[in-house]
């Protein structure tokens, strides 16, 4: 694979974590690989499926494991990095903590949510599956202010 095109997905991928309060694993190397694997699995499904999951090539069923994935804030929160490790706390970034393997947590939040309550402003809310962020109006953005999840992670939070 382009040297040069992991380099910039590397890049970005950091700036934008930096930018919005989140950091890379520090270990270059290995953040690296993960980099490729994100590039791969975006040039085999079209879309950067976790590069260490299995995804199903089915991009409505693999909505939870695009990075940065649903599951990502909670391990951070938990346990100080996300499943695969790309996105670690400030412990780690400094090298206060370890990083350790952390248990999945995919199989358990597969249950069905319940069906969303009516907000009555005329606009259904939007909810930022890997943030949280919510937003009432006609269709989600185009991209998460926060965070930056594209358009397809928003999920509708109250009905209309």
């Amino acid at each position: 694979m382009e040297k040069g095109k992991i380099d910039r997905l590397f890049n970005k991928l950091d700036r934008d974590a930096e930018s919005t309060g989140y950091h890379l694993n520090p270990d270059t190397p290995f953040t690296r690989s993960l980099v490729k694997g994100l590039i791969v699995n975006q040039e085999r499904y079209g879309y950067q499926a976790c590069p260490c999951r299995l995804a199903s090539g089915n991009q409505e069923e693999d909505l939870d494991i695009i990075c940065p994935c649903d599951y990502r804030d909670p391990d951070l929160d938990r346990y100080g990095t996300c499943y695969c490790s790309l996105y670690v706390d400030e412990e780690i970034l400094k090298g206060k903590k370890k990083v350790k393997a952390i248990p999945e947590r995919r199989d358990k939040q597969q249950e069905k949510n319940p069906a969303p309550a009516s907000s009555g402003l005329g606009y259904p809310v939007w909810r930022c599956r890997v943030c949280g962020y919510l937003c009432a109006r006609d269709n989600p953005p185009g991209v998460c202010p926060v965070c930056k999840a594209k358009k397809e992670r928003f999920e509708v939070f109250v009905e209309k």
